[in-house]
């Protein structure tokens, strides 16, 4: 698809068929001015990701993020968008206690959010049977499986799923699952490259990767990542694109400097009083 045929607003059907014909570009958006930017620049899929917890609340891992948080930072993404299809990430705990819980949540994102989708994390039978609940209920689903961050506990911490044979072959096997339980794609993170390329060969619906390699039909990176907006361990999946930590930093020292100096402001950001005009406040007691 040339630059002119592609198509104003990408919908779910339209990034289905995406699978094979090129690679799908996917990044995370948090706000309105970068989900502008983002989608400006011809990103195909914002996901409001629960990451948010860790790059923008400070919190530890993604477990305390809430419905509430995820809604108000969905709303100004699908505000900000024109083209891409923006995808909420359903929160720990959203959608584990009950599919009534699951449903109305989802729905919330749709409703009250604006996005086009949710992503469900996880391929259990009790997961699977509430991404066919979520399709039957006309919410498009993507999924997610390999490290899926939710899981943490459980897994001992952010590790590389599938590096075993077996491994392998359950995330294959997790992967048709999701397919048959009516998920539109899905994403496939920190996998083993051979076992990625081999998920995205076995199915017939796009798999977006992060940390899994170049054989899946897209990627999806956290933006802050991508641009640097951050310092410290980074994993080794990234490939940082800009250093936004060193420009703000370095800006931020300059005008600090500029003040305690008195530089800044100076007369060409300074406004004045028009001419033939009493200059400053009448001073006195005003009289009773």
């Amino acid at each position: 698809m040339t630059p002119q045929q592609e198509p104003s607003r990408m919908t779910v059907p339209l990034l289905r068929a995406r699978k094979g014909a090129g690679k799908i570009v996917a990044l995370t958006a948090y706000d309105y001015a970068v989900a502008s930017i983002l989608d400006a620049a011809g990103a195909d899929l914002l996901l409001v990701g629960d990451s948010l917890g860790m790059v923008l609340l400070g919190y530890e891992n993604t477990l305390p993020v809430t419905m509430d948080e995820m809604i108000n930072h969905t709303k100004p993404v699908a505000r900000a968008t024109r083209r891409a299809l923006v995808v909420g990430d359903m929160p720990f705990l959203s959608y584990h206690l009950s599919t009534e819980q699951a449903v109305a949540n989802a729905g919330r994102f749709i409703k009250e959010g604006g996005a086009a989708a949710v992503k469900i994390e996880g391929a259990s039978p009790r997961r699977l049977r509430l991404i066919e609940t979520l399709v039957e209920a006309d919410i498009p689903v993507l999924g997610h499986i390999g490290l899926t961050p939710q899981s943490i506990g459980r897994f001992g911490g952010f590790k590389v799923q599938g590096t075993t044979p077996a491994g392998a072959r359950r995330l294959v096997a997790e992967a048709r699952a999701v397919e048959k339980a009516g998920a539109f794609g899905m994403v496939v993170e920190c996998v083993p490259a051979e076992v990625a390329a081999g998920i995205t060969a076995a199915v017939g619906i796009p798999t977006i990767g992060i940390g899994a390699g170049p054989g899946c039909d897209g990627q999806i990176i956290v933006f802050h990542d991508l641009v640097g907006f951050h310092h410290g361990y980074m994993p080794k999946f990234v490939k940082t694109y800009a250093d936004l930590h060193g420009v703000i930093s370095e800006a931020v020292g300059r005008y600090r400097d500029d003040v305690r100096s008195g530089v800044f402001p100076d007369e060409a950001h300074s406004y004045h009083l028009k001419a033939g005009t009493a200059r400053g406040p009448k001073s006195g007691r005003a009289r009773g």
